[in-house]
């Protein structure tokens, strides 16, 4: 038990570098994704079908991949030649990877809407803008928040792919500790990290859904 105790507080400097990158990605990827889809359903059909081949790409490509593109292929890019260090680009490969993902999402949640709410709104003078924003994104919530947990999770679990930039995060420090003491218990300990953090956000999405299922009864 006293070796239990001791693994907790290199585990947790490990679990704050993957809060971190959780946190950030969440951030970045919600909102990213939501343009993208408001412009995959945009009636300009070259944005569309841009956004479109964005997000194949993006779901289409293994997200270590990506990450390790940015990493190490990028700066070598003609005319770009961007360089980043090593959290930056797991950052940035992530955001850009579930933005992707959150977009199906948030497209899958506006046309779903009946097309006789749009019509209405028509009637009323509002502009597509403030149909978006006053009727239809309102209602797009309690549709998307199940798909949207799922991803929210999966995110959790991916951020230990970061451990190929050599980023100190949860799995790194704990496979650091295996190789040092020999015993596969730091990697059972960081796997009860790794499930209280989705279990919190399994209770989180479950009030909202219930929250959401109460204002629409």
């Amino acid at each position: 038990m006293e070796y239990v105790i001791s693994l907790l507080g290199p585990l947790s400097q490990g679990a704050l570098v993957t809060l971190k990158l959780f946190v950030i990605t969440l951030a970045l990827a919600m909102p990213l994704g939501l343009a993208l889809a408001l412009a995959r359903v945009s009636r300009f059909r070259a944005l569309a079908r841009l956004v479109g081949g964005y997000i194949w790409l993006m779901r289409g490509t293994p997200l270590m991949l990506q990450m390790l593109f940015i990493y190490f292929a990028l700066p070598f890019v003609p005319v770009i030649g961007v360089r980043f260090d090593d959290f930056p680009a797991a950052v940035v490969a992530f955001s850009l990877n579930y933005a992707a993902y959150f977009a199906e999402i948030f497209r899958a949640g506006i046309q779903s809407i009946d097309r006789g709410q749009y019509e209405g709104a028509k009637v009323l003078g509002l502009s597509y803008g403030q149909t978006m924003r006053r009727i239809v994104l309102p209602q797009i919530w309690p549709r998307i928040l199940p798909p949207i947990s799922n991803e929210t999770i999966t995110l959790v679990k991916d951020t230990s792919l970061i451990y190929v930039l050599a980023l100190n995060d949860l799995l790194r420090a704990a496979r650091g500790i295996v190789q040092r003491d020999f015993t596969t218990t730091p990697f059972i300990v960081a796997a009860c990290f790794y499930l209280v953090m989705t279990l919190v956000l399994t209770w989180g999405f479950q009030y909202l859904e219930k929250r959401y299922a109460k204002y629409d009864a």
